[in-house]
């Protein structure tokens, strides 16, 4: 079983509406539009964050979080082999 996190009794929906809106954010502040603020709501209530350039790495670990909610898992890399 799985453990208990932030994103246990949200929907999938929910979780993939979050991702697309954080990964809309960190394209926003790659391009230079800033800061941007990210919100969500949880049974403990709503909560909104802004991110700047400076905290970009939290916005990263956000999206990989709603990721691992969403049994998004990254690619491992590629080995390659030259003989």
């Amino acid at each position: 079983m799985a453990p208990k996190t932030i994103w246990s009794n949200l929907s999938r929906e929910t979780l993939q509406i979050y991702l697309t809106h954080a990964q809309q954010a960190y394209n926003d502040l790659l391009i230079g539009n800033k800061p941007i603020s990210v919100s969500y709501s949880q049974e403990t209530g709503a909560k909104s964050v802004t991110y700047t350039q400076a905290n970009m790495q939290q916005l990263q670990g956000y999206i990989m979080d709603l990721q691992r909610a969403l049994g998004i898992n990254r690619r491992r890399a590629i080995g390659v082999r030259f003989r």
